[in-house]
């Protein structure tokens, strides 16, 4: 039995969303299926002509690390595909859990 393997020469799949005019999470579920999908082919996904509210879904979703846009120089200011609100090279803050606050009751409250 031969087994066939893709190299990562393989020319990209390009998805042009150009004409989806309400993108909701069963677009976001599909662009991530279609990328897994890909991926188990060796193909890389990019996604072309992704509108604002599309990339504020994957964004929202937690796709947009996994999913590559195309820079789209008049939507994104030649930030290279990050989405709205986003800094190249940032992580999310991390709070500490607030120590020595404690509940306060009733003291009409019965324990429990």
């Amino acid at each position: 039995m031969k087994t066939e393997t893709r190299t990562s020469a393989a020319p990209p799949l390009i998805c042009d969303l150009g004409a989806l005019t309400a993108p909701d999470l069963a677009v976001v579920d599909a662009l991530a299926r279609l990328r897994r999908a890909a991926a188990r082919h060796g193909v890389r996904l990019v996604l072309r002509n992704a509108d604002g509210p599309l990339r504020e879904l994957l964004a929202f979703s937690g796709l947009a690390a996994v999913l590559l846009v195309e820079p789209d120089e008049q939507q994104d200011g030649g930030r290279g595909g990050l989405l709205p609100g986003l800094q190249a090279g940032r992580q999310a803050e991390q709070r500490e859990e607030d120590l020595g606050v404690e509940e306060v009751g009733d003291p009409g409250d019965p324990a429990r």
